[in-house]
């Protein structure tokens, strides 16, 4: 029993299988998996000559193994997860190795509709029905599924041994913006889960120095790194090959404690040589805590969130929508902040390249704001157009600049001409991307918190599911919401209700009409926006643009006066940067 094994001895695991079989390969499947079926005994040799190094552990090759990955049917999946432990099953036989069942976290698009859990359980149950009990879900980059995963096999066999591992990059979070600290937290909770670890993301120096500063008192810790930062050569991700200074390395592990170690990408049966060579000249399982220095000579001022703490006190806030220009002209702009700041604007909002066209960017618009007009500015943020890592380093910016309040969107799709050459990124969706800040203001801007707002649509048919929105943004950080513009009765109503019944800090969004052409486009052609007869009829084609306005101003008047009395402040979006007709209507509403 691995049990018994790991009371007293350290386990050292195999490496990498995929950049190991894929070494020298130039016309090899394409995924590694795949093998399973069609190069069975290249397989089964890795296997054998990770076992020959001295490797007590050896995971399955199915890692990739799901549906999402390798685009394959139910019986050609099941068939790769089948073939895989047999064949490291045949390796193993008559030698006292442990297989574990390797799975691989699914990822899939955040728009797509898939069932994750449900393929997770198809993956565990293939390898339940030949025999697996002990499962390694590697690579991890956020906790989702592995709870509920992880009772879900122990209700099948109380006895199996599951270990859980976390890919944790060199400043300490996940590729998905997890924390180090909040993984090892909550897994530690989960009561199926036998043991936690960390594999890949990062080489053995940069894991050391993230992992020695946790206290893992006596649990059971696996560390399998990389063997360092690669190269793209010729178009090919290439590790160094360094084993001796790998196996080397390892030993900081274990005098920290670490009970389990092993490789992945790079690594090869010579590495994981290097490590049971260094293991037999010391055996003993010294454990070598790493206290931090006391003492914090960095000193952190915090910066008042004045719009924020009106909203706490229940005072009504005014923000102000200002779109950046596609160009570099800025000086309409900043003299809209200005107007903005004289006309005392708690808040003016900075658009993330709506409906997917190139603006200037949002958190650079909102610093340069801050700085020169000394209004608070709010970026919108969205998920189409940087990857996780990207939005992280510009909310690190931003923060630095004094940015304390952003709009957290999923962000528009690009638009089908735009698809051709333009691929969005996608990594996060709106809840993730509130998970996201939420997280960095626990453990990166610790005291100094960024406020997140949330989008609330009420121009939908269904309501009641964007509402179920608004509480699942809620839970995950969010801390105010900005509506669509709202132009019907109902819909106020329907927002009435919502505040009711939910402790929560609401903006009405109000966008004024100036002109006949105006008003159809925003009626026919922009996402979410419906404007009933009543108002539309107001405009006729031949008023010129004085008259139009004044109309315009005299609905979004209307509009404001049947909405203050709901919310907790107004956001306005300023149309074709006409910011003096956003002042005239405030000063006849408030």
């Amino acid at each position: 029993m691995i049990k018994d094994y790991l009371k007293d001895k350290i386990l050292v695991t195999d490496g990498a299988m995929g950049t190991y079989y894929m070494r020298d390969k130039v016309n090899a499947v394409p995924c590694c998996e795949l093998a399973n079926i069609l190069n069975p005994e290249e397989i089964k040799k890795i296997h054998m000559e990770y076992i020959e190094a001295g490797a007590k552990l050896i995971r399955t090759n199915t890692f990739a193994a799901n549906r999402e990955a390798l685009d394959v049917t139910d019986e050609e999946l099941k068939k790769i997860i089948v073939n895989g432990y047999k064949i490291a099953k045949d390796a193993a036989k008559g030698k006292e190795v442990f297989v574990a069942a390797s799975i691989g976290p699914i990822r899939t698009n955040v728009e797509k509709d898939v069932d994750i859990f449900s393929e997770y359980k198809y993956i565990v149950d293939n390898f339940l029905e030949v025999g697996a009990d002990i499962f390694v879900f590697e690579t991890f980059s956020k906790l989702d599924y592995l709870d509920k995963i992880s009772t879900y096999i122990k209700g099948k066999n109380k006895d199996a041994f599951i270990i859980t591992n976390f890919a944790i990059m060199g400043d300490g979070f996940t590729r998905d913006g997890v924390s180090l600290n909040k993984i090892i937290s909550e897994i530690k909770t989960y009561k199926s889960v036998d043991i936690y670890g960390f594999n890949c993301g990062s080489g053995p120096t940069h894991l050391y120095k993230l992992l020695k500063e946790i206290d893992i008192k006596d649990d059971i810790v696996a560390v399998l790194p990389n063997t360092g930062y690669p190269e793209v050569i010729n178009e090919r991700t290439i590790y160094p090959n360094n084993p001796e200074y790998f196996g080397y390395k390892m030993m900081d592990f274990k005098r920290l404690g670490f009970r389990i170690l092993g490789g992945c990408c790079g690594t090869s049966p010579e590495h994981i040589k290097k490590i049971v060579e260094a293991l037999n000249r010391n055996d003993k399982l010294e454990i070598k805590r790493y206290k931090q220095e006391e003492g914090n000579n960095n000193i952190t001022l915090k910066k008042e969130n004045k719009f924020l703490g009106k909203l706490k006190e229940n005072k009504f806030v005014l923000a102000v929508e200002l779109a950046p220009p596609f160009d570099t002209s800025i000086d309409k702009m900043m003299h809209c902040a200005k107007v903005c700041k004289d006309n005392n604007i708690d808040l003016v909002t900075i658009p993330d390249s709506p409906m997917s066209k190139v603006r200037v960017d949002s958190i650079i618009l909102a610093t340069k704001i801050k700085r020169e007009i000394g209004i608070d500015a709010m970026p919108h943020i969205c998920c189409r157009d940087k990857n996780t890592n990207a939005i992280r380093s510009g909310l690190m910016g931003a923060h630095i600049e004094d940015i304390r309040n952003v709009l957290a969107l999923t962000g528009d799709p690009m638009s089908d001409i735009n698809k051709l050459e333009t691929k969005s990124v996608f990594n996060l969706n709106s809840f993730k991307l509130i998970n996201l800040i939420s997280e960095m203001n626990e453990e990166v801007f610790t005291d100094d918190n960024i406020a997140i707002g949330g989008a609330l649509n009420l121009n939908v048919r269904n309501k009641d599911i964007e509402v179920s929105r608004m509480k699942k943004k809620i839970e995950r950080g969010a801390n105010f919401f900005l509506t669509q513009p709202i132009y019907d009765d109902e819909t106020f109503e329907y927002l009435k209700k919502v505040k009711e019944e939910n402790n929560v800090k609401i903006l009405g969004g109000i966008l004024p009409i100036v002109s006949y052409k105006n008003a159809q486009f925003l009626n026919n052609e922009l996402p979410g926006v419906h404007i009933p007869e009543k108002y539309l009829n107001r405009f006729t084609l031949d008023m010129d643009k004085e008259e139009a306005e004044k109309v315009g101003i005299e609905i979004a008047v209307e509009l404001g006066n049947k909405m203050k009395d709901i919310v907790d402040g107004f956001y306005f979006i300023t149309p074709f940067k006409r910011v003096e007709m956003i002042i005239k209507i405030i000063d006849r509403i408030i």
